[in-house]
């Protein structure tokens, strides 16, 4: 996981500290760190900084420094972490992204809230699939995707339109003397 740097900065008379030495690091590669609460218990967890170029991107030039956490197994070398952490964070997305399309429920069954979350994530699937292969512009090496066509709470829209029109559900409600006009609007 990412670490925020933390600690003594390198103008300190004592020099840098805490995880802001992975930062300061010229070259890629392994460490460990100790961390220490208040109540003094203290974690030991391996460090893992990868430097690499910016190379224009958020228009940014110059180096910077990925500082990541692991504990357990280490991982071979400091290089193959950051794509690992990138892949994880599009879980994360994923999950947020579906958040519109879950159902809010107060059932406590973990089968009828599993059977929702799955629904929610296969919507979810849809709407990336019509972006990527329906609504997205063709350029040279890759397909330029234009998020602002249709976004996910239009097609919650259109699939409740389909369902009132397919389950023939009632939109109109019975009353017992006709609607005022000045009302109808």
């Amino acid at each position: 996981m990412p670490v925020p740097l933390r600690g003594r900065t390198k103008d300190h008379p004592k020099g840098p500290g805490g995880t802001r030495v992975f930062g300061y690091r010229k070259r890629s590669g392994r460490g460990h760190h100790t961390l220490r609460h208040t109540g003094g218990t203290t974690a030991r967890v391996g460090g893992v900084a990868h430097g690499r170029n910016r190379a224009g991107r958020r228009g940014k030039r110059g180096r910077e420094r990925l500082v990541y956490a692991y504990g357990g197994f280490g991982p071979p070398g400091a290089s193959p972490v950051s794509p690992l952490y990138r892949s994880r964070f599009g879980i994360g997305t994923s999950y947020r992204q579906m958040n519109p399309c879950r159902v809010r429920t107060r059932t406590r069954g973990p089968a009828v809230r599993l059977l929702l979350v799955g629904v929610a994530l296969v919507l979810r699937s849809v709407w990336v699939w019509l972006h990527g292969e329906v609504l997205s512009a063709r350029r040279r090496g890759h397909r330029a995707l234009r998020l602002k066509l249709l976004r996910v709470k239009a097609v919650l829209l259109m699939l409740l339109a389909v369902a009132i029109v397919m389950f023939d559900l009632v939109d109109d409600i019975p009353t017992q003397r006709p609607v005022p006009d000045r009302l109808r609007t």
